[in-house]
């Protein structure tokens, strides 16, 4: 059974766990420029605050929230008190893999046209052995907070919009695969696109925009344009993160990636600024993959690329 687990009963990090965080959040000069999207800024010190509290659950539960442990299970009632408080209507569906009982997190904001739906998603679970903060609490929370911001701004969308966080991720998509075989016959058509959210905030970051679908592709290509944020296409036919269980289901798939621990190339190097060879992300699936493990920067970019791109693609 899934317990709920409200905000309000975890009680936040220090503020130094987060002194290791990379980078500030935007500045006044990188606001959004005039005829955007009029989504919202998504402050990036709430994003911040899902990760300690994802943290402060893996600290709880033995040091992870892996498929199967504990801090999984909390972990999806964390986010679901906070989506049913929004009005969000949340289903947790429930598959077994390798004995255990995992979950994913299905919630849906009222309205909208049911045969026009955007879904944006993230896999929740990390792997063993870590509270996966940057992979992939990151993508949990920036999805977590364009969601609230849906809520907090009444949005009317014409599509309807789908949120979504997905279990066993690591061990082979497991969660999303479970949910894409479970459509019933035609139900997979009036999903229009799905966003993942993988990876957003790793320390030394790139930019990387899925590259399947150009329409997807443009809209959050156009929007780091807009403000000087150089990007690069991520090539996401290697099946790596959800994005494929959709993508295998003949479903239109666009969003975004800041690097995992592949090494960086001369020229990836140069557009952002870190050293040539330096991983984007040393502690990718590791121990160490914790509150001081992200990109303060990335996190807020990538977070308010994802609320323009729900306001842009649903509206």
């Amino acid at each position: 059974m899934i317990h709920t687990l409200r905000r309000s009963s975890i009680t936040a990090l220090t503020t130094c766990a987060v002194l290791g965080a990379t980078l500030s959040p935007l500045s006044q000069a990188q606001a959004a420029p005039a005829g955007a999207a009029a989504a919202p800024d998504i402050p990036v010190a709430d994003v911040v605050q899902d990760l300690k509290d994802l943290q402060q659950i893996a600290d709880g539960n033995g040091g992870d929230r892996a498929h199967g442990s504990p801090g999984h299970e909390a972990s999806i009632d964390y986010v679901k008190a906070r989506l049913d408080a929004a009005g969000f209507e949340t289903t947790v569906q429930e598959f077994t893999h390798d004995g255990s009982t995992g979950y994913n997190l299905i919630a849906d904001w009222p309205g909208g046209d049911p045969d026009q739906v955007l879904m944006t998603g993230a896999h929740i679970d990390s792997v063993d052995g870590g509270a996966g903060i940057g992979d992939n609490g990151s993508g949990s929370a920036g999805v977590l907070e364009v969601a609230l911001a849906v809520a907090e701004a009444d949005l009317q969308p014409a599509k309807h919009l789908r949120f979504a966080w997905w279990g066993a991720e690591e061990l082979g998509l497991v969660g999303s695969r479970h949910y894409v075989d479970g459509l019933a016959g035609g139900e997979s058509e009036t999903i229009d696109g799905y966003l993942n959210a993988d990876m957003i905030a790793s320390p030394n970051p790139g930019y990387f925009v899925y590259d399947s679908d150009p329409t997807l592709e443009q809209v959050f290509a156009d929007w780091f344009s807009a403000r000087g944020v150089p990007t690069e296409p991520a090539v996401e036919s290697d099946g790596r993160s959800d994005q494929a269980s959709f993508r295998n289901a003949g479903i239109p798939v666009g969003g975004l990636f800041t690097g995992a621990g592949a090494q960086m190339s001369q020229e990836q190097a140069a557009k952002w600024d870190g050293s040539a060879g330096e991983s984007f992300d040393p502690c990718y699936h590791s121990a160490c993959d914790d509150i001081s493990n992200v990109s303060q920067e990335a996190l807020d970019r990538n977070t308010d690329a994802f609320a323009h791109a729900v306001w842009e693609l649903s509206t």
